[in-house]
């Protein structure tokens, strides 16, 4: 694809988002002057990093992973020597949910057509899921629901698409960067099953 087009159609899903007035987080989004957060880097990704929902930090600044869990995002992309200008990070839900609290199944469902549409934009060949909101969603979309289990079994293993699916991507399931803010054994857990992504830079 075109790099202008690219750019036009990632552009395009941002103003959607700027004006979904039917969200049921518009209103939340509005009264506190926050900004839907679409996602970031590079348009080429080989590697799409996709999160739950933006928090306070990401809502005000528009930008995604930029708070605590961001920093530790960073650190575990430099552990495998991957830089995160390379990678292309979103989330399921591209609002904030009040008191960051879990998304509901009916927002996961307003927003997850934009995803859709920003992977096959990018069309990257590993996607690495953050936290177990993304990681349902992805795998189910992607043939792989028999695999699915609780995140603490499967995190850090490589998953390839159903191939009757169109393009194969692999798909890895990881925990989410904020987990592992305050929890020094889950953060260990984090940098190994980070270096899953050796093979894939």
């Amino acid at each position: 694809m075109e790099t202008d087009k690219i750019t036009e159609q990632l552009k395009q899903i941002r103003d959607e988002l700027l004006n979904l007035t039917n969200s049921p987080l518009y209103a939340y989004r509005k009264e506190n002057g926050y900004f839907p957060v679409s996602g970031q880097g590079s348009h080429y990704a080989h590697i799409m990093f996709i999160g739950e929902a933006p928090g306070r930090n990401e809502a005000k600044t528009g930008r995604p992973f930029c708070g605590a869990a961001g920093k530790l995002l960073d650190q575990l992309l430099e552990s495998v020597g991957i830089k995160r200008e390379e990678v292309y990070i979103t989330n399921i839900v591209k609002d904030r949910p009040p008191q960051n609290r879990d998304p509901l199944p009916e927002e996961i469902e307003i927003y997850a057509p934009f995803l859709d549409r920003q992977i096959h934009i990018i069309q990257p060949k590993v996607i690495a899921t953050l936290g177990r909101f993304s990681m349902e969603y992805i795998m189910k979309k992607f043939g792989l629901t028999s695999e699915l289990k609780p995140i603490s079994q499967i995190h850090g293993k490589v998953f390839k698409s159903n191939p009757l699916l169109g393009q194969s991507i692999t798909i890895i399931p990881l925990y989410h960067p904020a987990a592992a803010i305050y929890n020094q054994h889950l953060k260990e857990t984090l940098l190994e099953d980070f270096k899953a992504l050796n093979q894939f830079k």
